[in-house]
């Protein structure tokens, strides 16, 4: 089902500090931003091989980002996975006895179709699959 790791969501308080930080210490490229009104989210991109970091910064303080950071702090908030079958991926999970949290594909960022496992069925990890065209 899963092809290999699409990203890593890193939720951040400051994405222009951030993005200093992964850039000029780690000596990665940014590819671009994007903000996602129905998540209240803003997302820079940084590839890394054929996987990629994806910073994220809330753009509400009532955002699941901010909720998140408020809850745990700054840094690792999901893992996205790519299957090439996004639907398909979601009835697996489900008939394996995983709780979704998107019983139906969702807008990701970059365009991707994404959908997000509950993290009490994924040993405290929100697995987020991701399909892109």
């Amino acid at each position: 089902m899963v092809e290999k790791v699409d990203h890593i969501g890193i939720a951040v308080k400051d994405l222009e500090k951030a993005l200093k930080f992964y850039e000029e210490m780690l000596g990665l490229k940014c590819e671009g931003t994007e903000v996602v009104e129905e998540q209240k989210v803003k997302v820079a991109f940084l590839p890394m091989g054929d996987t990629e970091v994806e910073l994220l910064e809330s753009t509400e303080p009532n955002g699941p980002i901010a909720k998140y950071i408020e809850k745990r702090g700054e840094g690792i908030q999901h893992i996205a996975y790519r299957v090439d079958n996004i639907e398909k991926a979601i009835e697996e999970m489900k008939e394996k006895g995983i709780r979704m949290i998107d019983e139906k594909p969702r807008y990701g960022a970059g365009g991707a179709k994404i959908a997000f496992a509950h993290p009490k069925d994924t040993y405290g990890v929100l697995i987020e699959l991701c399909e892109r065209d």
